[in-house]
């Protein structure tokens, strides 16, 4: 605020000062000049009255000759005095007009509204640096679950989209550059109500930046940071970060888990994606011989994961220097059927178009095709304006790094118990993997699955831990009945069970629940909300508990405790 007004008295000090100095000289005028009253004598105006005069007379809102008619002198003075303060006024005015027209001044009026906003906020919400495929994705998801964000980008046309994205809450947003702490410290990183800082901006430098004012300015606050380089990967793990998503390697892992064990790729891909593959798409044989096309930091990744499956791999670069180091290496694009052919690609079962140029990805997926239909193809996507060309290519994956970003994330802040599964899981056989895909396919067929977690205490689940002090077990599997049909199950099941540290998958559901113990839930989005109501509300768990209605007075508690 005091920047504001530092600025419009410095850029309105002339304005300002030739107001002043012409209102004070004509004030002087009507003083010195004398007048006449009503008996002729002579008379001089004072002050007040020639201050008063002045202030009308220089707005030109009409006045009249005050308190006696004026003579000649005091009328030309007056003449000389309105032209004057006119312009002196018009002046001042378009000053004014030009300051606010001004694009500094309009930025800080702005910031000055969207920091006054967020000090305002009194409910939790995430701080996110980005606007971009990542960021859009994720706030409308958080918007979608109630929870406030707050976005800062570097670009004002997109935070002019926060306006039309159609978007269920109120989200402000800044057009700034995240990297300063002053920033963020608008933004509300400092604010009680913060719950988390997204640094989601495609420059790994500015990521860096924020995730370190995070720590130093709110040690205790959860940092998520996005990066596309190993060593800044490395730099963000060394203070602390609480998450870092990498694309490449994220999503290396992801194919890979296709290629060894088709099964458990299918449950992460359920788990992790929105709009997840269909059940069919798991018998397409997937073991066998890949092809990667393109040795930059995506097919490295890649490779790695691949290697430690022991999967076939066939290696394509034109730049010989980058295939040095590899085996089973050809020189070239694979955008040229020759070059495919003589990467085998008849007996091949996939393919990797993973440069950085979309038109030769594009074109190396297509030549693919021709030459072998029954091809698994993988196509990196670089830019979201091909997003139309892509959908069209009917490519098996499609790797798109802001989808993969937002869709980990998500992951992440919506239980934090989701990532422990996922790990957990790949240490089973594809069998187990099998079968829980067929119990989520029984759920939830081509609908999205959504998952979720509770933890027992009086401040999350009151209802259960009210019943439990009364001695009343509460099972886990009373949790998944319909709060308005008793004998009706919700579409949803436990996939995860810890207590005091100990993880047990697919739990069974006569556990009886204690304070502390964490259940994570995999179902129907309308499942979650059906069960926190239950959770929370005494009356609907004890009819699910018993399937009787609770009794409030004490008479009727003790008859039914003898």
């Amino acid at each position: 605020m005091n920047d504001i007004f530092y600025v419009m008295l410095r850029r309105l000090r002339h304005p300002l000062i030739t107001l002043i100095s012409i209102y004070s000289l004509a004030t002087l005028g009507f003083v010195m000049i004398p007048g006449q009253d009503d008996q002729g004598n002579v008379w001089h105006m004072d002050f007040f009255h020639a201050i008063y005069f002045v202030s009308f007379m220089g707005s030109t809102i009409g006045f009249g000759e005050i308190p006696y008619a004026f003579t000649s002198a005091q009328r030309a003075w007056t003449l000389v005095s309105i032209y004057g303060t006119v312009i002196a006024w018009l002046y001042s005015i378009g000053s004014l007009l030009a300051l606010f027209q001004e694009p500094m001044f309009g930025r800080m009026l702005r910031r000055r509204a969207f920091a006054k906003e967020v000090r305002n906020f009194n409910e939790p919400f995430y701080l996110i640096c980005g606007y971009g495929i990542t960021g859009s994705a994720i706030i409308k998801k958080l918007c979608n679950r109630g929870i406030r964000s707050v976005v800062i980008d570097i670009e004002q046309e997109r935070i002019d989209e926060l306006e039309v994205d159609g978007l269920v809450l109120r989200v402000p947003g800044l057009c700034a550059d995240a990297s300063l702490p002053e920033v963020l410290d608008d933004a509300g990183l400092q604010h009680s109500s913060c719950i988390g800082v997204l640094a989601l901006t495609n420059d790994d430098n500015v990521n860096l930046s924020i995730s370190i004012a995070s720590k130093l300015l709110a040690p205790g606050r959860l940092v998520v940071s996005r990066t596309e380089s190993e060593v800044n990967a490395r730099n963000l793990a060394s203070f602390g970060t609480d998450y870092i998503v990498d694309p490449f390697r994220d999503y290396a892992e992801y194919l890979s888990l296709a290629a060894h064990a088709p099964y458990t790729h299918l449950v992460y891909d359920w788990l992790v994606n929105p709009y997840h593959r269909p059940l069919s798409s798991a018998y397409k044989k997937t073991s066998g011989r890949w092809i990667i096309c393109g040795l930059g930091r995506f097919g490295k990744a890649l490779t790695r994961e691949f290697a430690k499956h022991d999967v076939e791999l066939i290696l394509l670069d034109d730049d010989p220097l980058q295939l040095k180091s590899f085996n089973n290496t050809v020189v070239g694009l694979g955008t040229e059927a020759q070059t495919l052919e003589l990467a085998g690609i008849q007996d091949a079962v996939g393919i990797v178009a993973g440069t950085d140029n979309d038109a030769d990805n594009l074109s190396i997926i297509m030549t693919a095709k021709e030459l072998n239909p029954k091809l698994v193809t993988v196509v990196r996507q670089n830019l979201s304006t091909n997003m139309l060309v892509y959908k069209n290519s009917k490519a098996d994956f499609i790797m798109e790094p802001g989808k993969i970003i937002a869709n980990r994330i998500l992951a992440k802040l919506k239980t934090p118990l989701l990532p422990v599964f996922i790990e957990q899981m790949q240490l089973q056989d594809d069998v187990w993997s099998h079968t829980l895909l067929n119990r989520m396919s029984s759920i939830a067929s081509d609908r999205e699955l959504d998952s979720w977690s509770i933890t027992v205490s009086p401040e999350t689940t009151p209802a259960i831990t009210t019943l439990s002090a009364e001695g009343v077990g509460v099972k886990l599997s009373n949790l998944m009945k319909d709060p308005r049909h008793r004998k009706d199950q919700l579409p949803c099941f436990p996939l995860m069970f810890r207590r005091n540290g100990d993880l047990k998958l697919l739990p069974g559901e006569l556990t009886e629940l204690e304070e502390g113990d964490e259940i994570l839930f995999c179902g129907l989005a309308e499942a979650s909300n059906q069960m926190s109501w239950s959770i929370n509300n005494y009356n609907i768990l004890y009819y699910l508990q018993t399937g009787e209605e609770p009794s409030h007075n004490l008479l009727a508690k003790l008859l039914k405790r003898i």
